[in-house]
């Protein structure tokens, strides 16, 4: 039986930075990126920046965007994060370069152990290689990597590791086909 009385936040969890600087990431979040209003790029960039997150060149986050650590965030060069996505990294998260988070897709690093009376975490970091991209509300579990140029289809749930060059797609998410002929 489940004995949520006992979850214990601490195990399995370094969120990385003190109280008072997710406190003020949140702040930040709050008005810079959960907003719909379109803040330009550089200012997204800095904050991110300011509060440990890798940021390359040529990145562009959509309105409504939600990090949850960004000191736990790699953004590669020329990157997409559409409006809405939802980046929960407990652990690492890699977003390669050129690669294209659709709307609404949620990439999520935060787990608990359904088996364990206690549920603690289970968390694990997510890969997204270069030139990959995710269709439109894709779900992307922990300890998954995406290789480079791998597409998954609008609506997919992805729960293990996907091959290079594939397109993908489904719940579970499966290569179907090649993505370059």
């Amino acid at each position: 039986r489940m004995r949520l009385d006992q979850f214990d936040a601490s195990v399995g969890l370094d969120r990385g930075r003190s109280k008072l600087t997710e406190l003020l990431w949140y702040l930040c979040k709050m008005v810079f990126f959960l907003t719909s209003f379109p803040w330009p790029q550089r200012i997204k960039h800095g904050i991110l920046k300011l509060f440990g997150a890798q940021v390359g060149v040529g990145v562009v986050i959509k309105p409504r965007v939600n990090i949850h650590l960004p000191w736990k965030l790699e953004l590669g060069d020329h990157c997409w994060i559409g409006e809405e996505c939802f980046i929960l990294n407990f652990e690492k998260v890699t977003v390669g370069k050129h690669a294209c988070l659709s709307q609404r897709t949620m990439l999520c690093g935060g787990n608990h152990n359904f088996r364990s009376p206690t549920f603690e975490y289970r968390n694990g970091p997510i890969d997204i290689g270069d030139g990959a991209w995710l269709g439109a509300q894709s779900i992307v579990a922990p300890n998954v990597t995406l290789g480079v140029d791998c597409v998954v289809i609008a609506g997919s749930k992805v729960f293990k590791s996907l091959p290079q060059g594939m397109i993908c797609g489904g719940d579970p998410c499966e290569p179907k086909s090649r993505r370059w002929t």
